[in-house]
């Protein structure tokens, strides 16, 4: 099994790729602490690394986010967890891949066609484009012209994330939604 490792934009964050489905079709799941890997026994593995303080899993990548360490040292050791899962033939989570969203979507019942179209922009313009950097980005909320976003994975944490919210999101969703006055992050 061949895994390549990808830089993020994040540098608290590296990107691998197994050459093999991780969560397929199921949206992406993040996992913020050990306690919160107890569902996924690859991420629970890659908890019991020294330095690992975040998992993320997409479609076809896992995203790992380091605390104080260096990569030189972790990135052996998270590999070896990777290829050990997919040996093990174990699945990447425990039940419903919809458990881990905790998605608290927020809007107006009035405004319902707004958000449908936000949404649409975002699954077809934004996530794709974030998928590649090791992240993911998430509708939270509409209200009074304020999209709220959450990011996650690489994203979460990023230098560079304000820049992709306001330059980036913000004038997209401006362009096509004229109701758009300013994007958040949650």
């Amino acid at each position: 099994m061949f895994i390549q490792t990808e830089a993020t934009p994040n540098p608290a964050t590296l990107k691998f790729l197994p050459g093999r489905a991780v969560l397929g079709e199921a949206d992406a799941i993040e996992f913020r602490d050990q306690t919160e890997s107890e569902g996924s026994p690859l991420a629970a593995r890659l908890f019991d690394i020294d330095g690992v303080t975040g998992v993320f899993l997409g479609s076809d990548f896992i995203s790992v986010t380091k605390g104080d360490g260096e990569w030189q040292h972790m990135k052996p050791a998270i590999l070896g967890a990777i290829m050990e899962h997919y040996l093990s033939g174990e699945a990447m989570t425990e039940g419903d891949p919809a458990q881990y969203d905790g998605v608290n979507e927020s809007y107006a019942p009035e405004d319902e066609e707004t958000v449908k179209t936000i949404k649409e922009l975002l699954d077809t313009r934004v996530r794709p484009a974030v998928a590649q950097d090791g992240g993911d980005i998430t509708f939270q909320g509409y209200r009074d012209g304020v999209v709220y976003l959450h990011m996650r994975g690489a994203c979460a944490g990023c230098p560079s994330s304000t820049a992709t919210l306001r330059h980036g999101i913000e004038n997209l969703l401006r362009h096509f939604i004229p109701e758009v006055q300013e994007v958040r992050p949650t």
